[in-house]
């Protein structure tokens, strides 16, 4: 599907990895109605774009029933990036129930809620692409994930199964997964250098990944080294041997110090 001339709802559009995207889509000649959840920011970005006519939609994806406002406000569009999320690092029992609750609803039920809202009409216009930006995490678990884990191998099921029910009739569905992206993401957001031997990945690969996968109507783009790509995949064939080599020393104390940062980053 040609990304010019459709216009694409972005979510988490304020974000490392959000404000390449969307500067990936308006180059492409999509006009861009971005999301997230300050106003002032969403403006500014929107400003900043090449093309016309992009506009704005304040929603904060956490809160229940916003889902469903920001599609009713987007209704029309040709294309859901869906890349909103919050990271969810740390032990499972240092979480409040309404902490877990609000991982849940951004990462997964959200993406969920968009594409059940909006594909309807891409059905009837016989044009339409979704796209979820998941994570390697959606494939192979780490220590201190078991929420962000979780939410994003939930979303990988959740698109590869829609794709098998709406690829038959003219609209794609893709994942898109990075691994450790410099500057934006998980690392970045705690303040944390990536563990050693990971290799990063950049928000201009995710965009153009991005990209790719409504052009060529890809299932799914993994955005990582090699090496990256081939131990998520790994984790994903042998849980349990992916499980005896995060518990090595090298991969808890990464794990620590990124819980730590997110934590103190809610402060």
């Amino acid at each position: 599907m040609e990304i010019a001339a459709r216009t694409a709802l972005l979510t988490g559009a304020t974000g490392g990895l959000g404000r390449a995207i969307a500067q990936g889509l308006a180059g492409a000649g999509a006009t861009v109605v971005l999301s997230g959840r300050r106003e002032e920011d969403l403006l500014a970005l929107a400003a900043s774009l090449p093309g016309a006519d992009h506009r704005v939609i304040a929603a904060d994806l956490a809160e229940d029933g916003e889902a469903e406002r920001l599609a009713a406000a987007a209704a029309g569009v040709d294309i859901l990036v869906a890349n909103a999320g919050l990271p969810g690092a740390g032990w499972l029992a240092e979480f409040s129930a309404e902490e877990v609750k609000r991982a849940l609803r951004v990462n997964l039920e959200a993406p969920m809620l968009l594409a059940r809202a909006l594909f309807p009409e891409m059905l009837e216009r016989g044009s339409g692409h979704l796209v979820f930006v998941a994570s390697l995490s959606g494939k192979a678990a780490s220590p201190r994930t078991s929420i962000y884990s979780a939410t994003k191998f939930g979303l990988r099921g959740f698109a590869l199964g829609l794709r098998t029910d709406l690829a038959p009739r003219g609209i794609g569905v893709s994942l898109v997964s990075p691994g450790f992206v410099s500057d934006a993401g998980m690392f970045a957001e705690a303040g944390e250098k990536k563990p050693p031997l990971m290799g990063t990945t950049t928000p201009a690969a995710v965009a153009d990944a991005v990209r790719k996968a409504i052009v060529e109507d890809r299932v799914e783009v993994a955005v990582a080294p090699l090496l990256d790509r081939v131990a998520a995949h790994a984790g994903l064939v042998s849980p349990r041997a992916s499980a005896l080599v995060q518990a090595g020393g090298v991969g808890q104390r990464a794990a620590e110090a990124i819980a730590a940062g997110h934590d103190k980053a809610k402060r």
